[in-house]
């Protein structure tokens, strides 16, 4: 018998791996509501059928001396153990799924990293809980993965909508951007929980409204909801004043079957000035953060930044670069972004199961917050409202805080919609 095929891993997978821990899991939580029921042997067959559909998905992490160069996967073909399972319904049913997606990654050893709960949500239909192993994997990827199965379930066309068309624009880079070589402010603590681990919040929010032909986005507005957030919950935790930068994934990959599958998204950091966060000047600060980020989405850079590539190097056993890495992390925390903000955009596939477990409703994702940011905002849109996620470590937050800071991004997002 021939042994599997192997490619290394690319950049973004080893840093991940080499930046590994239990206390807080690199997880990507994924939850889609369908109004329906699912036949369980039917689901486990479809859903089994798309990883088939996307070879890439089926991974494991292959063995090697301890003195190897490289990690490098394990393409299966098959998967290793049973994916999809089906907890015991019940009112406490989904927030367990949750707490399971935040805590246990699956592991890297058995193929596919990726899990799913399949949950009975007392009389709301049924909840598909994926949890997927950031190391291996993002959450666009995975929806792909499961549009498919959606497909191969319910029989329908789950072909992406096409993404929204953009005037061309020649941006260039804004002049009055903060110097990126101050430390950035971080989240001010709040209640700590007394163990380690991820707290999660979801909720569902109107998507903002604006002028028609304004030269800002919805990101846009959700990028500065979060700044003014933060500034907000910072002052009243009297952190001093501070420069903000929010990290942006930036994913160019197509939406159909012939998307990349993996970690495929590129990071960006968008700068504010302590002095630019006043929400009296809305529109002006609308226009600011638009040119910032088009301008950092147009400007090639790879993935993790062009210091990354450096980490990644075969220069030693994978062992001591891992050590080096995570020394080089903890001296780099003070610069490390104040926060994430991972906006997914329009679910673009119907993520319809057919005819008796209907069409998703709602789509929740959620990044990991690890520290030193300790906070991540994760937004999707689906049938016209915004679904948020704030994640966050609970060595910084509690659950009271996440439920103030989901005010305050509620309150802020609201102000975005100025009128020119």
């Amino acid at each position: 018998m021939s042994a599997p095929p192997r490619i290394p891993f690319p950049l973004v997978d080893e840093v991940a791996r080499h930046c590994l821990q239990d206390e807080e899991p690199e997880t990507v939580h994924i939850e889609v509501h369908l109004p329906g029921g699912l036949d369980p042997a039917r689901m486990r067959r479809a859903f089994t059928q798309a990883l088939r559909r996307h070879p890439r998905v089926l991974v494991r992490e292959a063995p090697g001396p301890w003195y190897r160069r490289r990690y490098e996967w394990e393409l299966t073909g098959e998967p290793d153990v049973e994916v999809v399972s089906f907890p015991a319904p019940g009112q406490d049913a989904l927030e367990d799924a949750r707490t399971r997606a935040l805590a246990q990654a699956p592991p890297l050893t058995a193929s596919p990293p990726v899990r799913l709960e399949v949950v009975a949500a007392a009389g709301r239909g049924t909840v598909l809980l994926l949890t997927v192993n950031h190391t291996a994997l993002d959450g666009p990827a995975c929806l792909r993965v499961l549009a498919t199965a959606a497909e191969l379930y319910g029989g329908r066309d789950n072909s992406p909508t096409a993404p929204p068309v953009r005037p061309p624009g020649t941006p260039q880079d804004p002049p009055d951007a903060p110097s990126p070589w101050s430390p950035p402010a971080r989240v001010a603590p709040g209640t700590p929980g007394p163990s380690p681990g991820n707290g999660l919040l979801v909720t569902e929010l109107p998507l903002p409204r604006r002028p028609r032909g304004a030269a800002y986005t919805v990101n846009d507005q959700l990028m500065v909801a979060t700044a003014l957030t933060i500034a907000h919950w910072n002052r009243e935790h009297g952190a001093p004043r501070r420069p903000l930068r929010i990290t942006m994934p930036v994913d160019d990959r197509p939406r159909d079957a012939t998307m990349p599958i993996g970690n495929g998204t590129r990071l960006v950091e968008v700068p504010f000035a302590p002095r630019e966060l006043d929400p009296a000047g809305m529109t002006p600060l609308l226009r600011r953060t638009a040119s910032r980020t088009r301008a950092l989405k147009s400007l090639p850079r790879p993935q993790l930044g062009r210091g990354a590539a450096l980490l990644t190097a075969p220069w030693a056993p994978v062992g001591c670069r891992a050590a080096f890495t995570r020394a080089l992390r903890r001296a780099a925390a003070p610069w490390t972004s104040t926060t994430l903000l991972s906006n997914i955009g329009r679910i673009p596939y119907p993520l319809d199961f057919g005819e008796e477990a209907g069409r998703a409703g709602a789509v929740w994702f959620s990044a990991p917050a690890r520290m030193p940011r300790g906070l991540t905002v994760t937004t999707a849109s689906t049938a016209g409202r915004l679904h948020l996620a704030l994640r966050w470590s609970r060595s910084l937050l509690g659950h009271g805080d996440g439920a103030r800071l989901r005010e305050l991004f509620a309150h802020y997002l609201h102000t975005t919609e100025a009128t020119e």
